[in-house]
């Protein structure tokens, strides 16, 4: 009699276990003092084998201070959101078209503020998922591109160095990831740059 073989989920890696228990047990920053502020989630999305985390590129739009950036999956709080979680659950089910399942909820990190007055004074709340593996992806009209980029790739202190770039006229340098074919910065450079600390950190 044949049987249908179910296709195995990939073993977690130890760090990413450690990163698991990090988490869950972590007391994150958070800065939700000024009522001016209007708050977004965004969702860092990992999966083993090998350990990789999803990466959007947002398309271009006119009017969008974020056109055609590198992001994280997420976006603003909707009135009918209950909380920043449900917000991050519902922007990567529209984005992406991933279903998440807050059991795949492993933490949160430090909230994080724009620090020019001329950017929109969003705060955004990252939440961390653990998935089994890679999910299919439907991207929406608001993403081009989805890659899942290795952890091991973003460790590399090669890739961490300064890009130029023109705003408003003016040439100012900004601390960025650089990968293949695209330059992560801004507020989503400091969202990676604190949740790489987390596989940085030694064992106690």
């Amino acid at each position: 009699m044949l049987r249908r073989q179910l296709p195995l989920t990939p073993p977690l890696s130890q760090r990413l276990l450690r990163l698991r228990d990090r988490l869950s047990a972590r007391q994150p920053a958070a800065d939700d003092a000024d009522p001016a502020l209007r708050w977004a989630a965004v969702a860092l999305l990992l999966v083993p084998s090998p350990d990789s985390l999803l990466l959007i590129r947002r398309a271009e739009r006119a009017g969008d201070p974020w056109s055609g950036h590198m992001a994280l999956p997420g976006g603003r709080r909707e009135p009918d959101d209950p909380d920043l979680v449900a917000t991050a659950v519902r922007e990567v089910r529209e984005e992406i078209g991933v279903s998440l399942d807050i059991g795949q909820l492993i933490g949160r990190l430090d909230d994080v503020i724009p620090r020019t007055p001329t950017l929109p004074p969003v705060a955004v709340r990252p939440f961390a998922f653990l998935l089994p593996s890679r999910p299919s992806l439907a991207l929406n009209p608001e993403v081009s591109a989805a890659p899942w980029v290795p952890v091991d790739g973003l460790l590399e202190p090669r890739i961490y160095r300064a890009v130029t770039l023109e705003l408003r006229g003016e040439r100012r340098q900004f601390p960025a990831y650089h990968l293949e074919d695209a330059v992560v910065w801004g507020m989503t450079e400091r969202i990676l740059t604190g949740f790489l600390e987390e596989f940085r950190r030694p064992e106690p």
